[in-house]
């Protein structure tokens, strides 16, 4: 099966490279970024040996559409997508804190809340709900974005305790989450899915806040079919994942959960190629299009040239 693991461009007035989990990170000057979407996955802060086609290009599409879509709510870091698995835009001073709004008792929170929590980042849930029950009213349960390991649970008084942000940058960023996850919320209802949890990062750009990173994609988020939701939830069966957790569950029952002697299992290639099925499925769901894959035929050669093309328009290079 064909996939985009990594890239190694290098264009003129790049000025450093990373390389992270899933992304190929160029900088461009000392305002810009060149992001690749590779078909790398990972999971508990560790990437699989093998990637998943077509990933990519949905995780770059998705979250194109909805940088697009939440503009009014919040400047964002997104300039132009010169290729399907590749986003150019400013680089930003990241904020080190995920605002993770869950509308939904699912994945992370249940784990902890089927163990006994009932307190998670410093807010209270109440007793007798089930996985995957819907939650009161969204919720915020911030994570502190870690360079290496595990990101780690805060409360929003740790974030200022440990002047992470002024109380007036909290109050503004736990705004604009839970403006954006009811903009993601509302959009996803519209096509038949519930935006059951997500995460937003932001950063700064010449003194304003921005949103940067991805936004409501299959990694970030979690997706339900609102049309099976009730039916399952009474049956106490498994809702559909239309996200990553199903990987995530699949490693764990393959005993790996990223710690420490662990060793990662090899999933099959049939596993992968559902994994596939999965992110185009969530792709094909939230834009009412069937995705149009890309051929990976000579791809390091069509990208690198959609890339120069377009940061020569932009006069970046």
């Amino acid at each position: 099966m064909e996939a985009l693991t990594a890239t190694n461009f290098f264009f003129r007035n790049q000025t450093t490279f990373l390389r992270g989990k899933v992304r190929d990170v160029y900088s461009i000057g000392q305002d810009h970024l060149v992001v690749v979407a590779c078909d790398r996955i990972s999971a508990f802060d560790h990437v699989l040996p093998k990637p998943i086609p077509y990933k990519g290009q949905v995780l770059n599409s998705v979250a194109a559409l909805f940088l697009d879509a939440t503009r009014d709510i919040i400047p964002n870091w997104k300039i132009a997508t010169p290729d399907p698995q590749v986003t150019i835009g400013h680089k930003c001073e990241a904020i080190p804190v995920e605002f993770v709004v869950r509308g939904y008792l699912a994945g992370h929170a249940w784990r902890i809340y089927r163990e006994g929590g009932r307190s998670i980042c410093g807010v209270t849930l109440p007793d007798g709900l089930r996985e995957n029950d819907r939650l009161p009213q969204p919720i915020i349960t911030p994570a502190t974005k870690a360079s290496s390991g595990h990101d780690e649970d805060i409360t929003l008084k740790e974030i200022t305790a440990r002047k992470l942000l002024t109380q007036k940058q909290l109050d503004k960023l736990v705004d604009t989450s839970l403006a954006l996850y009811k903009r993601g919320t509302e959009y996803a209802a519209a096509r038949g899915l519930i935006l059951v949890d997500t995460k937003y990062e932001f950063g700064r750009k010449d003194g304003s806040l921005m949103l940067i990173d991805e936004v409501h994609t299959p990694d970030s988020s979690r997706f339900f079919y609102s049309d099976a939701y009730d039916h399952l939830q009474v049956e106490g069966k498994p809702q559909k994942q239309l996200s990553k957790e199903f990987v995530r569950e699949w490693l764990i029952e393959h005993q790996f959960q990223g710690l420490k002697g662990q060793i990662i299992p090899e999933m099959p290639e049939e596993f992968i190629a559902s994994i596939t099925d999965r992110y185009v499925e969530l792709y094909n769901a939230m834009t009412g299009h069937e995705l149009a894959k890309r051929s990976y035929h000579n791809i390091d050669a069509t990208m690198e040239q959609n890339i120069i093309q377009n940061l020569e328009q932009l006069q970046l290079i």
